[in-house]
């Protein structure tokens, strides 16, 4: 198992292992410590920030559309509408407002204005991995798909999909630059469909597709009228691909290379152990936290999904010190270890498949 990486913790004594009973002090401390209040000033500010820049890079790519040099603002467009994802993340948690209905506001117009992302899609499939994260039969993140992150996923794997298996860990970055145009995909799937909208209404769902095609013909609009087609084509795939790689980049030390729980190794897990074994924390500064969204901050995310992004620093020292008196490993690594854990695990997982070929 890589350098750093949690290992399986006993189970919970009959004392300790009582439901919430290992959580419910290290709450108890973070709400006495106001740590779970809202930082509205904060997103507010924050926010503003975010959609100037990306209006200033909008009007960049209308006045500049007619040169080549057009191209450069690419990512730039990627850096901020990851900004973007990530404020419409918050708003998933109920992190920025202390009411439904604005963090709803909030998140449909980051990700479905914006993105061109269901926030519908995304809070099922998000909720579903906080619930049983890494958990090998329940968390949507794990499934077997282009990726495999399960031995017991990988046997019967065949044709382009056993040799993505054998070769997972060296594609792995170069298949993240499509995750910009398949989260766009799989909302407007979602949304469109028959049978999709999940639970929401009738009017929940016009509203959500409505501003799906609103992006799409303010995104079209924007390349189509300030350069050529082809030029606009590149543009937009620049954009998605370095989106896709950032997001990619954001998510991948999470959880990649941990403990994967099933029925059976997770069943005597309360909330505590199921969060942090599962999770992995990045090291690093003020940058850090900007770039990957607060995300490095997974474990504490996890334990308290709508605590507020710039709290999540402040309650790291709480979540640790009670990790350690527990005895529950705390995984935290720096950034470039964290990769190297995750694309370690991929290797590990296409194994059986590269010694039976």
């Amino acid at each position: 198992m890589p350098q750093g990486t949690a290992v399986l913790a006993p189970p919970p004594t009959a004392a300790a292992g009582q439901a919430g009973s290992e959580f419910a002090p290290l709450l108890r401390t973070v709400k006495e410590q106001g740590l779970l209040e809202r930082r509205t000033g904060w997103y507010a500010r924050g926010i503003i920030v975010n959609v100037a820049a990306l209006a200033a890079v909008v009007t960049g790519v209308a006045l500049t559309g007619g040169s080549w040099w057009v191209l450069l603002l690419a990512p730039l467009l990627a850096l901020f509408s990851t900004r973007a994802a990530f404020f419409g993340h918050d708003a998933g948690h109920a992190q920025i407002a202390a009411d439904r209905r604005t963090n709803r506001m909030l998140q449909l117009v980051h990700a479905n204005l914006l993105l061109g992302m269901s926030q519908e899609w995304w809070n099922d499939k998000h909720n579903r991995h906080h619930a049983n994260p890494n958990h090998i039969d329940k968390d949507p993140d794990v499934a077997a798909d282009v990726l495999v992150f399960s031995e017991k996923h990988a046997p019967g794997r065949a044709g382009l999909l056993g040799w993505l298996t054998r070769h997972q860990a060296w594609l792995f970055f170069p298949l993240t630059t499509l995750e910009g145009i398949a989260l766009k995909v799989y909302g407007f799937r979602a949304v469109f469909s028959r049978g999709g909208g999940g639970r929401q209404s009738r009017g929940e769902r016009v509203v959500e597709g409505a501003l799906l095609l609103a992006h799409v013909a303010a995104y079209g609009t924007l390349l189509l009228v300030s350069m050529p087609v082809g030029q606009a084509v590149l543009f937009a795939l620049v954009h998605h691909m370095v989106l896709g790689l950032h997001l990619g980049m954001a998510f991948a030390p999470n959880h990649k290379g941990m403990e994967m729980p099933d029925e059976e190794t997770g069943k005597n897990w309360g909330h505590l152990r199921r969060q942090v074994l599962t999770s992995r924390n990045v090291r690093g500064g003020h940058v850090t936290d900007w770039l990957l969204g607060g995300l490095n901050y997974q474990i504490e995310h996890h334990l308290f999904p709508s605590m507020p992004r710039p709290q999540l620093r402040l309650a790291q020292p709480l979540v640790r010190a009670h990790c350690r008196t527990l005895g529950i490993p705390y995984t935290e690594t720096g950034p470039a270890e964290s990769y190297r854990q995750a694309l370690a695990h991929l290797h590990e997982v296409g194994e059986t498949l590269r010694t039976a070929a």
